[in-house]
């Protein structure tokens, strides 16, 4: 049977190494499981999104569009111009709603790598990465090209890390900001140093923002990539957003987001959606209406982030190399030895589940930079952080 050859080349997804580095693993039965590995965002969905979504289900007696409706759209706009002080965007031309931000930033590489250049294209993504952004190259018969991310530079980009005739190759730059799971977020000068080399090398920058909306000062939220564009005077060409309702508004199930930005490169990628067959459910539409127009339980969700931090991040601090991020709801967490010998003794000893950092990243200029860390989500209630965290510090204490 025929099949893609770029498909040897994905690697198991973390989660599928996590079950597999706990095969045969017997949590110690004093203690009922805490799992702080997934970024699954665990406080209770609002409930006018669940009556907005159950609303709208006459809805599912009709096929819905690509483009989605006009409302939605409408809403995702007003949204943007609210939350980033744009001043005006096209809900019918910079737009998309789309099913997720996962689906869209795997199918848009596959609309903008041209692998008939002559030349093997290039995708560049941070490392440590969302995994979908190595998988979206290979599949689109691109190669993926790692940045290293670390807290000696501040996880900063390091542009030196690509040969001048490597950058010629590049056609697509993945952006995580606020970044997974490091939760650094970039500022203007940042922005500003990527924009002069995608107009240098042509290259398409491809924003994940999924993550914007978990920050801890209600002052100063995260800037965007087109709120940097805007504040630099630039337009959006090769410019494009990628957004989530899941972590926003505690919804993962619904799968809803969206993907704004620069025209020409959302009339192609629709392009691609229409025969992908990715329209979302009308009464998702509607449900997503809902939360997009609405901030109070946005705030209400980041107040209880922010308690967790502030009563685990100090546990933490004492015994792992960590602290407070920019944003987003991870604890990036060094400690000495093996990450996932960690992962794997943590579980024995005290059933929580962490995932190894390693796992998050790929060897690149000679280190993976994920080695001796750890990712904590703090996703449970408050109780269950605190009480992993305590966990975690009698385990250091014994080991």
């Amino acid at each position: 049977m025929p099949v893609n050859p770029h498909l040897s080349k994905l690697q198991p997804y973390p989660f599928e190494k996590l079950r597999q580095l706990f095969a045969g693993v017997t949590p110690n039965p004093q203690y009922r499981e805490i799992r702080l590995s997934i970024g699954e965002p665990q406080h209770a969905t609002p409930v006018f999104i669940r009556e907005a979504l159950t609303g709208a289900l006459a809805g599912l007696a009709s096929y819905p569009t690509t483009l989605g409706s006009s409302e939605l759209r409408q809403s995702i706009a007003a949204w943007l111009q609210r939350r980033y002080g744009l001043h005006a965007i096209d809900p019918e031309t910079q737009v998309i709603p789309v099913n997720g931000s996962r689906e869209a930033l795997f199918a848009f590489a596959q609309t903008v790598i041209d692998p008939a250049r002559g030349y093997t294209p290039l995708v560049v993504c941070p490392n440590p990465f969302y995994q979908i952004y190595e998988g979206a190259a290979y599949l689109a018969g691109a190669e993926p090209r790692f940045l290293n991310t670390v807290p000696g530079n501040d996880y900063a980009f390091d542009f030196t890390a690509l040969s001048e005739a490597e950058w010629r190759r590049v056609q697509l730059f993945f952006v995580c900001s606020p970044g997974n799971p490091t939760g650094k977020v970039l500022n203007l000068a940042d922005w500003r140093q990527l924009f002069a080399l995608a107009d240098r090398y042509g290259f398409v920058i491809a924003s994940d923002e999924c993550y914007s909306e978990i920050f801890f000062d209600e002052a100063h939220p995260p800037l965007g990539c087109l709120q940097a564009a805007n504040q630099l005077g630039r337009d959006w060409q090769r410019l494009v957003m990628f957004s989530s309702l899941s972590k926003r508004s505690n919804v993962p199930g619904m799968r809803s987001g969206f993907v704004a930005g620069d025209a020409a490169a959302l009339k192609q990628f629709l392009l691609y959606r229409t025969y992908h067959g990715s329209a979302m459910s009308p009464a998702v539409q509607a449900a997503s209406i809902a939360a997009w127009n609405d901030e109070e339980h946005v705030r209400e969700n980041r107040r209880q982030y922010r308690e967790k931090f502030a009563a685990v991040t100090p546990l933490l601090a004492d015994v792992l190399a960590t602290s407070m991020p920019d944003a987003g709801f991870y604890l990036w967490a060094g400690s000495e030895g093996s990450d996932s010998d960690f992962a794997r003794e943590l579980l024995a000893a005290y059933n929580v589940v962490l995932l190894p950092g390693s796992y998050l990243a790929r060897t690149a200029q000679g280190v993976n930079p994920g080695a001796g860390y750890l990712r904590i989500a703090l996703v449970a209630p408050l109780a269950d952080c605190v009480e992993a965290a305590g966990r975690i510090r009698s385990f250091i204490s014994k080991s």
